[in-house]
């Protein structure tokens, strides 16, 4: 085994030279853990979880009366996810019928502030990316009727 290669299958460092290494590589492979955490965190309900958790406690009907379009299956999958990964607390407080509640741990808190800054980033340039989103539809609009008219 070459130096620096990890045996771990989850060790997503290649041994090529930094200098020459493509910043992509990590993306390469499945097992890799920093794709598995991007691709949690990047999730449209993990986001909405964590955006609603800022500074307070919410039990699940209140998650889900708050999040538009989720089921009640996928909040459950996210939350469970977003426990395990250490960025929520999920807390079972012992009355009839079972009051759950849940909040960011610190862990999460810290990624609260980094999906803020994305927030912020899409609300400062929404109009650009809709005159973006509209000029390419029209190019592309005008490329589909230049092929039908040349059939």
């Amino acid at each position: 085994m070459e130096v620096g290669t990890s045996k771990s299958p989850s060790n997503c460092e290649s041994t090529v030279d930094h200098g020459d290494a493509d910043p992509f590589q990590w993306d390469t492979r499945e097992d890799c853990q920093v794709r598995q955490i991007l691709d949690r965190i990047a999730d449209k309900w993990s986001l909405l979880v964590i955006a609603l958790l800022e500074n307070r406690r919410l039990r699940f009907t209140e998650l889900r009366r708050e999040i538009d379009g989720v089921s009640q299956r996928m909040l459950t999958v996210t939350l469970r996810s977003l426990e395990r990964d250490g960025l929520v607390k999920r807390t079972v407080h012992p009355v009839v019928p079972p009051r759950v509640e849940y909040e960011l741990t610190s862990l999460g808190r810290t990624l609260h502030t980094t999906i803020q800054s994305l927030v912020t980033w899409t609300e400062r340039h929404q109009e650009e990316i809709a005159a973006a989103r509209s000029a390419y539809d029209a190019r592309e609009a005008k490329a589909r009727g230049a092929e039908v008219t040349a059939s």
